[in-house]
């Protein structure tokens, strides 16, 4: 049922809105209403703070069947749901819980700091700062943040700060912070794809954070952006699995009405063999990543599993679009079908939550310590 409750909803309300979004690089307001009227931005939060109390797997589902229609969408759902509102309901106090996800499941938007100029894989070398009252009272934070998802229309930061750069990764600590508590949003980024998806840079002058603000112990917040970071990644396996299978749906029913050499393109056993690679490949990064998904829901350790769902779907989603494009030919390379931007969305797949370098080396590294082959 919450599958068909999404898609109708992506096809009724994102769908007509996709084309002009994409032109104006902007959300239309509209969908970020109907998101959380239709109790998606709360998928795994408590009907208490005013989710719905559903499972991970069921924000897989969502992200998944958004990014069919449109994966600016389905990642401004993604990183609210599996990121900023996990953050706060796995390592916040309970006051801050109380605080914040009745407003996060019901009408602010959410978004996660953690990348800077200088520190993109190397997330942990920032340089936004946190300094602590004498009194204990307020936190100040200074710097900057880059490449953050929602940011112009969000409310809400989850922000990364180091307290002291002589500890390395453990001065680092993460925070609740609100707009209004002095964020400033500057460039907002011209972008290849997912341009309805706000990507801004963020400024943080002396803002002052009260010291209750502080999302789990001090100086660990090192290991809550790398444990968050998995569910994220599972998250964008989904948005790349649902690009690509928005992509083939919309070429495969145009190559069934056109006709050459006097009949359907479908027909051309050559086609048949093309569609029929990719669909397989979209099954099986489907496979990954709804298995990373319960290995989650299990408790299970699921790093692993979530690097290779990642970097496979981001890999069969650039094939499956730009594939899309070619069974439609000229058509295909124009705006008119759509066909075009999911190939473009595609490429941001094998960049954000870690790059497809760091999806292999997690990997790798895993299977190493598996094997004990050192």
């Amino acid at each position: 049922m919450l599958r068909e409750a999404v898609q109708r909803f992506a096809q009724d309300v994102v769908a007509p809105r996709v084309e002009a979004m994409d032109e104006a690089e902007k959300m239309d307001p509209e969908i970020i209403k109907g998101l959380f009227e239709q109790g998606l931005m709360g998928v795994e939060t408590s009907a208490d703070h005013g989710g719905a109390g559903c499972s991970f797997t069921a924000a897989i589902i969502v992200i998944e069947e958004l990014a069919k229609i449109d994966p600016s969408v389905s990642v401004l759902c993604d990183v609210h749901n599996t990121l900023v509102n996990t953050v706060i309901r796995k390592y916040a106090s309970k006051h801050i819980q109380d605080k914040y996800l009745p407003q996060l499941s019901e009408k602010s938007l959410g978004s996660f700091c953690l990348s800077e100029p200088a520190s993109g894989s190397d997330a942990f070398a920032m340089k936004t700062s946190c300094k602590k009252s004498e009194d204990g009272k307020t936190w100040t934070l200074n710097g900057s943040k880059m490449w953050i998802t929602n940011s112009a229309e969000a409310e809400f930061f989850i922000v990364f700060a180091q307290s002291d750069p002589a500890k390395g990764y453990k001065g680092i600590n993460a925070f609740a912070v609100e707009k209004s508590m002095g964020v400033e949003i500057a460039k907002k980024e011209k972008k290849l794809g997912i341009r309805a998806s706000s990507t801004c840079t963020l400024n943080f002058d002396d803002i002052q954070v009260p010291a209750e603000n502080l999302i789990g112990e001090e100086g660990k917040g090192y290991k809550i952006a790398i444990e968050i970071l998995n569910e994220g990644r599972v998250g964008i396996a989904a948005q790349m699995i649902g690009l690509a299978q928005g992509a083939v749906d919309k070429a495969v029913r145009y190559a069934a009405e056109r006709k050459q050499f006097g009949k359907k393109i479908t027909q051309f056993q050559g086609m048949q063999f093309q569609i029929s690679q990719i669909m397989m490949e979209i099954e099986a990064a489907k496979a990954l990543t709804y298995n990373a998904a319960r290995l989650k829901e299990e408790g299970r350790p699921f790093t692993k599993e979530a690097a290779m769902a990642k970097l496979f779907a981001s890999q069969v989603a650039q094939r499956a679009s730009g594939s899309a494009i070619e069974w439609c030919g000229g058509v295909g390379f124009t705006r008119e079908t759509g066909i075009e931007k999911f190939w473009r969305d595609s490429k941001i797949g094998a960049i954000y939550e870690g790059t497809s370098n760091i999806m292999l080396e997690t990997i790798f590294k895993l299977v190493e310590r598996e094997m004990d082959l050192k």
